[in-house]
This record gives C-alpha cells, sequence and structure tokens, in this order.
C-alpha cells in the first residue's frame, strides 16, 4: 500500500480541488474529451490510432456498416445487405442520401476505392492482416457492392463496422458522418447531419445535440470532467485508471467495459534465457496474476489462456500445464528452472519489459517485478517503443473469433505455432478452420510465445446526462449514441 500511495501522489493534488463541480445543464452542448492526440480526422492507412482519433474517425466517417452503442452492428453507409452463396458474398446497397460534407453523393466506386486501399496486402491499417479472406470487392451499380470470400466468414461485419474501415475521401480528408466537424479553437465541433427528409422548418439543432470534442492527456480530461466542464471521458486504459481515484471522480460517473482481448505480455526476444520455454514457463508461473490486476481494480479479473473462451474454436481453451499448482508450488518450480540456467550461466539474468507511461502501468510494473525477483531474474523497465524482452499487449478484440486471439498472441511464435495459425486462416470451410484454431492454441500455450495476465481494463467517465451510453465487449462508444433522445 506504501508504495502504491507513493506512485500517486503527485496525482492527489487533482483530486484536492474542492469536492468538484458538479454535473453540467442538460442544455448545454455535450462536451467530449478522448484520451490521446486526435485533432483531425487521421489516415488508419497510416499505422495504429490512439482512442481519440478512433473517436473522431467515427464520427465523422463511417463505413458500410457502424456499431451501435451495445456493440451491435446498424447501418452505416449501407442501408442493408445480404449474404449469399454460403458466406461466400455480401452484398451491400448504399443509402441514397449518404453523401459528402460539400453535398455530392457517396458513390459505389468511391466505397470500393477505399476499401481496397484499406485491405491492401501493404496497407498499415492494422486490421489489414484480418481481411486476407477478402478476394475481391466490385461495384455491381452506381448504388451496390459486392464483397467476394475465398472461404464464409461469419464475423465479416464486425470487421467492417471498426473505424479503421470507415469511408473518406483521402485527398480532403473528410468523411460522410454521422456528424460534420469544424474547428473550434482548442477543440472541434461536431454538428450531426440533419436528416435529408426533414421539412425546411424543421427547428434548429438544440445546444445539447451538438458535441465540442478534443483529444487530450489523462489527466487533463479528468481534471476537466472533475471541474464540470466535461461530460465525457473516452479511452481510459489500466495505464491512467488511478488518475480517477486521485481525483474522487464520483462512483455513479465511472463506467467499466466488459472488454474482450488480450492483456499479458509478449515474448519480444527469444535470445538468451528466453530461448528455452521452460525459461518462459518459467516467467508466467512466477506471476501473480491476482496481485497484478487488483492492484489496479478489485473487479479486474486475471486470466490463464490465450482464448477468453471456446469461441469458434474446436476445443476449449488451451490450459497451461503449471495450471493447477498454487502460485507458491509455481515459484518454486520457476526458481528451480532458473537456477539451472544460471549454473550454466553465471550473473544476473535481465528481462527488459516494456511497459506504457502512466501510474496503473507503474503499478502493475511493481507486481511483475516482485514476481521476476522472487524467481532469481532480474527485471528492467523499458519504455513502450523501446527494445525489449517482453512486452505489454493490451488490446481489445475488433471481433470475437479464437483466430483474431491466436494471430495477435503470436508476435513471434514457434513456426509449428505459427504454420497453425495460418492454417487456420486459409483452412477451407469452418469446422477445419476451427481445428486449426484450437491446435493452434495448444501449439502456442505449450510455445509460452504469450503470457496471458487478464483481459483488457477499459473505462470511461460519464455524466448522467448521457443516458444512453452502455458499456460492451468492443468498448467502443459512437458518439452518436450518448443521449437518448432523437431529432
Amino acid at each position: 500500500m506504501h508504495s502504491r500511495f507513493l506512485c500517486l501522489l503527485p496525482l492527489l493534488a487533482l483530486g484536492a480541488c474542492g469536492g468538484g463541480a458538479g454535473q453540467r445543464r442538460d442544455n448545454t452542448a455535450v462536451v467530449v474529451s478522448a484520451i490521446g492526440a486526435g485533432s483531425a480526422l487521421a489516415d488508419p492507412d497510416s499505422g495504429p490510432l490512439d482512442p481519440a482519433r478512433r473517436a473522431l474517425l467515427g464520427a465523422t466517417a463511417q463505413g458500410l456498416v457502424r456499431f451501435d452503442a451495445g456493440g451491435q452492428i446498424e447501418p452505416g453507409l449501407a442501408e442493408r445487405w445480404i449474404v449469399i452463396d454460403d458466406g461466400r458474398s455480401y452484398i451491400f446497397r448504399l443509402r441514397d442520401d449518404a453523401s459528402w460534407p460539400d453535398g455530392t453523393p457517396v458513390t459505389a466506386e468511391e466505397v470500393v476505392r477505399t476499401l481496397r486501399r484499406v485491405i491492401a496486402p501493404r496497407s498499415h491499417n492494422s486490421l489489414a492482416p484480418f481481411l486476407a479472406v477478402i478476394d475481391e470487392i466490385v461495384e455491381m451499380t452506381p448504388q451496390v457492392i459486392e464483397v467476394r470470400l475465398k472461404r464464409p466468414r461469419p464475423d465479416l461485419l464486425k470487421l467492417f463496422a471498426q473505424p479503421e474501415m470507415a469511408v473518406f475521401r483521402l485527398d480532403k480528408l473528410d468523411g460522410s458522418g454521422p456528424f460534420r466537424a469544424a474547428a473550434r479553437g482548442g477543440g472541434i465541433t461536431l454538428r450531426p447531419i440533419p436528416d435529408p427528409g426533414e421539412p425546411e422548418d424543421a427547428p434548429a439543432l438544440r445546444p445539447q445535440e451538438t458535441l465540442l470534442f478534443r483529444g487530450e492527456r489523462a489527466g487533463a480530461a479528468v481534471a476537466r470532467f472533475r471541474e464540470g466542464q466535461s461530460d465525457l471521458v473516452l479511452g481510459g486504459s489500466f495505464a491512467d485508471w488511478p488518475i480517477t481515484e486521485a481525483a474522487g471522480i464520483a462512483q455513479p460517473n465511472i463506467k467499466l467495459d466488459n472488454a474482450l482481448g488480450l492483456f499479458g505480455l509478449a515474448v519480444a526476444s527469444r535470445q538468451g534465457f528466453l530461448a528455452d520455454p521452460a525459461n518462459r514457463a518459467a516467467i508466467a508461473m512466477a506471476i501473480d496474476r491476482a496481485a497484478v490486476t487488483h492492484q489496479v481494480h478489485p473487479d479486474w479479473a486475471p486470466v490463464e489462456t490465450v482464448l477468453p473462451s471456446q469461441l469458434d474454436s474446436a476445443s476449449p481453451p488451451t490450459q497451461p500445464a503449471w495450471a493447477p499448482l498454487s502460485i507458491d508450488q509455481r515459484r518454486q518450480s520457476a526458481r528451480t528452472t532458473v537456477a539451472a540456467w544460471k549454473r550454466g550461466h553465471p550473473g544476473p539474468v535481465p528481462i527488459r519489459i516494456a511497459l506504457p507511461p502512466g501510474p496503473g502501468a507503474t503499478l502493475v510494473w511493481a507486481r511483475l517485478a516482485e514476481a521476476l525477483y522472487a524467481i532469481g531474474l532480474s527485471p528492467v523497465r523499458v519504455g513502450h517503443d523501446a527494445p525489449a524482452d517482453l512486452r505489454i499487449v493490451d488490446t481489445v478484440a475488433p471481433y470475437d473469433s479464437a483466430r483474431w486471439f491466436v494471430a495477435t498472441a503470436c508476435q513471434p511464435c514457434s513456426s509449428d505455432a505459427e504454420l497453425l495459425v495460418e492454417a487456420g486462416r486459409d483452412a477451407p470451410d469452418l469446422d477445419a478452420r476451427a481445428h486449426r484454431i484450437a491446435e493452434a492454441d495448444a501449439a502456442l500455450t505449450a510455445d509460452v510465445a504469450y503470457i496471458p495476465i487478464a483481459q483488457p481494463f477499459r473505462w470511461s467517465i460519464v455524466a448522467l446526462r448521457l443516458q444512453a451510453w452502455q458499456g460492451n465487449a468492443r468498448a467502443w462508444h459512437p458518439l452518436n449514441h450518448l443521449r437518448n433522445e432523437t431529432r
């Protein structure tokens, strides 16, 4: 507890600025802070997007489909779609009223051109590796698009609903909504696109239907809410969570997502001590997962398997061989393994662990370092982009497939595991795919290429006036689904 207090000490002043300013009036614009640097629409093909840039992209540009507040599929540019040819063909019909900010209609040709660029093998879009199943995307008519697949994929729509699959004009970096954006001071004003069917004498937008959006650091975002200057903070992770505690944010405003994904340690270097899977297993055994997660939040549940559940695998998640042992038994076995290594390799065994900045990351580091010290290793914390032996993976699954989990956990992994991951991608039917995924899960667990710790920890701070906000497994909260009212 003492080390936790010292970690949070620089933040306590944030929560000491009076008793909080309360909720903002409901007849004012909704002010949104998203954690990150998002201040303009960013091309997903330039690389991974931070939470702020994802939120802004999802607000100002949409794909063929998109997510609603509960993480379910709803129409985007496409008003309807059908699936034919045993799941190998998706046909989308565009909305008649889909238009760009200048009023020109969005055409199938433009959508096809954008999607082809996003799924290209050389694309830096983070979803591109999971879209290799697409054979071609074709314009059937000016309003109809067909996506043809090499093999059936029942989860394709969840990929297409991600902000990274939004359609926008590359030359102007603008999209078709659901909001129009305009720069304002240090932020961005977002106004909903009028319904083309509205009468000319329709009432003007009320202030609460307009959003003021800014991307900023977690501390600034929490402070702004604390002082009654915003209504929503999005994009919180384990790294920033202690800031909310130090600021004294009221419990009714704090919302946690039951996010599905990976939080653990990827073995980034398979040299030296980490070249042997038995040594990698020693580190996996040494970690007291409950101590790690509960150090951050008592409701953050630990996990010990790559897969969170069976999902579309042919088998339940593979349990590591050491799963039945107590933490004391695990650490004793791990100490024996490390001692055997040291007999042939005298001296300290440094293990570099890459972590992001933030007080929550420091709390996690303390528990990881304690675990490695306990078995005779010498942990070293390095920056999240620095060369490392172990690297924190903290990512939400874009869709509910076990193949995403094994593919994401294989970075790198053994050649046998890698072949099985690829076999799952290339399997001719869903049954064969399920069996290859199960085999890949078993191979990854035996190889100890990835050390599971928990599911991702995601949080938001939500004003009570935003009644439509919902937690979901995607940890995705579209800005057009914050209030129950519609125009």
